[in-house]
């Protein structure tokens, strides 16, 4: 079996994106740092006297896993990922609680195995506050 360059697939997949059209005065920036495995679609410019900044893409390669920071896309970058080959557990939501990552199919982006273990059986529970001085909970 072939293994993916996720360097390679991450550029390829986000090169589509630095050629759309965002508007009159606005363009788009493919930032990328292939050596420490940062990558960004940014809008920058103005419209009408404000300005527009910010990422549509960021993804940062940790490791054996790409992790997405922030997805503006309509398609998805994950399931570019996906349907590319990388397996579910190489792609890591950043973008999603670190708690909520293990319900989401993908990878729970555990850097070692401690913070891994702190986040398998966690129990969440909500106290209803009560009114002072009463013992009654509110309603």
């Amino acid at each position: 079996m072939e293994t993916l360059n996720y360097y390679d697939l991450v550029e390829k997949i986000l090169q589509q994106y630095t050629n759309i059209t965002v508007g009159e005065g606005t363009e788009v920036e493919s930032i990328a740092d292939r050596t420490k495995g940062h990558y960004l679609i940014m809008f920058i410019g103005w419209r009408n006297e404000v300005q527009v900044y910010g990422s549509l893409i960021h993804i940062d390669i940790k490791g054996n896993q790409i992790w997405i920071q922030q997805d503006g896309t309509n398609e998805g970058i994950a399931q570019q990922l996906v349907e590319a080959g990388v397996p579910q557990s190489d792609i890591v939501l950043g973008y999603r609680s670190p708690i909520v990552r293990q319900f989401t199919g993908f990878g729970v982006g555990a850097e070692n195995q401690s913070e891994a273990k702190s986040s398998q059986g966690v129990e969440l529970s909500f106290r209803t506050p009560e009114f002072p001085n009463t013992g009654r909970s509110r309603p």
